[in-house]
């Protein structure tokens, strides 16, 4: 039977919860110049850049190797909530599923969620794919409170 397990963390944002949504949803190709040292390229491969539903496929480095990943943007503007949902990618040659859910709320904190289900129980928890996305929030905020 399989089991979803969750891990996260929050950043504590400067800007302000609109300002940083926005940059999650419709400015997300902002994350290789923001953050080059992890993010290498963020293409969109259908919809659009703020699109719930857009297929997006992003490289990167984790643990210094090159990684990809193909996912699905789920976006609820309602309650300041994305999902990416992985569909291709180096993390599902460990994981079944693999969820990065991002809520961004009024107290100033970015919520970070991994949810995924390992393969098998030799898996790590994914906690260096945590600190990655930790860090590229982090990065991609920094602009945001210098009015960039």
């Amino acid at each position: 039977m399989a089991c979803v397990e969750r891990v996260g963390t929050n950043v504590e944002l400067k800007s302000t919860a609109e300002k940083f949504f926005k940059r999650l949803t419709s400015e997300i190709h902002h994350a290789p110049a923001a953050s080059s040292e992890k993010v290498h390229s963020v293409e969109v491969h259908e919809g659009d850049w703020g699109t719930h539903g857009s297929v997006k496929l992003w490289k990167f480095t984790l643990d210094g190797k090159a990684e990809q990943m193909k996912e699905r943007v789920e976006i609820d503007e309602a309650n300041k909530t994305i999902t990416f949902v992985a569909i291709e990618g180096h993390v599902l040659e460990l994981y079944k599923t693999y969820k990065v859910i991002i809520k961004v709320d009024e107290s100033g904190l970015a919520n970070i969620t991994l949810e995924y289900e390992k393969l098998n129980e030799q898996v790590p928890t994914p906690n260096n794919y945590l600190q990655l996305v930790a860090g590229i929030v982090e990065d991609l905020e920094a602009p945001l409170v210098k009015g960039n």
